[in-house]
């Protein structure tokens, strides 16, 4: 819940073949980021107008199966209605797309459930394409949906039985953000407080804690649209990191709260930062906060007092939508272009590495087994050192 990663010996350098241990041929670009279980990995694909899951085994890269999720995709702007990215727990595979229809399989593709949120919620209202991802908690899939640029229908948050898709509750998500405002385009996150968890979603000007038993809402933070702009999206996805919860807005303000305090409370407003991303979720490694802006351009704050250790830092120059990613004291910052910068996660700014692929590139790097899994609109990469 923090963009980090315990995994060590990461390649710091590479290009379309060099440290690539395989790439597999995609069909389009795709903002799904790839998640990896064991042997496999999971991911979801666009082609054409069909939208599929795609299971792919991590040792040789080869395509062990292929499910049908929709044939209903289309473009959004920079992206389409595969972006949002798969969940597992190790038996199943629960992935959602755009266009509302979410599924379970087994790890042998075999379909177990399969839902349609819009046909049974009314449409999705939300202007430049749905794109949250699900999240799984104790056996549930949590899923929310932020919209009313175009829809009155209200907002909601929902939890399903991971193991037979029926509804376990479903709540009303209010909110008086004006015209855009109240779409959102980020992933929820689970805070741990006390002996239990708080599912927390942000978007819609305000950030909220829900009981995952019931999904009621435990208390409420505003701040993220002060001014109450009309077109004030949020996109970056708030991150958990320790007692902390950094949400960030429309780039101001990000938004630093203390959830060490009791469970079911409003988390204090610890402070606030002006200059956060928009589109890249920020990255935390305990100690410092690390913010990319679209733009390439990259802080660091002291994640507790949220003083800055260094920034504004011109990584490398493009335009960026991946997330970066923490692993082995090292930041991956990958842009659009496919160029990934390697960065220190340290007091003091230093670039390491540059790696460029040459590919179109909005999903964030996936990390494990000692191997980066760079996902472009041409290719699944495997990147990794080679063996001594």
């Amino acid at each position: 819940m923090d963009g980090s990663s315990t995994e060590s010996g990461l390649p710091l350098e590479w290009d379309s073949s060099t440290h690539v241990a395989w790439k597999l041929p995609l069909p389009g670009v795709s903002g799904s980021t790839p998640i990896v279980w064991e042997d496999r990995v999971f991911l979801n694909v666009a082609d054409g107008e069909t939208l599929s899951l795609w299971a792919v085994d991590r040792a040789d890269g080869a395509v062990l199966w292929r499910r049908t999720l929709d044939d209903r995709n289309e473009s959004k702007r920079k992206g389409n209605l595969s972006s949002p990215s798969p969940v597992t727990d190790g038996a199943s595979v629960w992935t959602m797309t755009g266009t509302g229809m979410l599924k379970a399989f087994d790890l042998a593709g075999r379909e177990l459930w399969s839902r349609n949120l819009q046909r049974d919620y009314g449409p999705f209202g939300i202007l430049h394409g749905y794109s949250s991802s699900p999240v799984l908690h104790d056996g549930r899939v949590i899923v929310q949906v932020l919209h009313g640029f175009h829809t009155d229908d209200p907002s909601y948050l929902l939890a399903l039985d991971g193991a037979t898709g029926e509804t376990v509750w479903r709540v009303e998500r209010p909110t008086d953000a004006p015209r855009e405002a109240p779409d959102a385009y980020t992933t929820p996150a689970l805070v741990r407080r006390g002996p239990g968890a708080e599912i927390v979603i942000s978007g819609a000007d305000y950030v909220t804690g829900h009981d995952p038993a019931t999904g009621r809402e435990l208390w409420r933070v505003a701040g993220l649209n002060p001014d109450k702009h009309p077109m004030y999206r949020v996109v970056a996805s708030p991150i958990v990191a320790g007692d902390m919860l950094f949400v960030p807005s429309r780039v101001k303000p990000l938004l630093a709260l203390d959830v060490g305090s009791d469970a079911g409370t409003a988390p204090a407003r610890l402070w606030s930062f002006d200059r956060g991303p928009d589109v890249p979720s920020p990255v935390a490694d305990g100690e410092r906060l690390y913010l990319l802006r679209d733009n390439g351009v990259m802080f660091a704050l002291d994640a507790r007092s949220g003083e800055p250790l260094w920034g504004p830092e011109r990584i490398a120059d493009g335009d960026y939508s991946a997330s970066p990613v923490i692993a082995d004291g090292k930041i991956y910052a990958t842009n659009e272009a496919g160029v990934t910068t390697v960065i220190a996660a340290a007091d003091r700014f230093e670039r390491l590495a540059e790696s460029d692929v040459g590919e179109y590139t909005l999903s964030s790097l996936a990390i494990a087994d000692g191997s980066l899994y760079l996902r472009t609109a041409k290719h699944l990469y495997r990147i990794r050192r080679p063996a001594p």
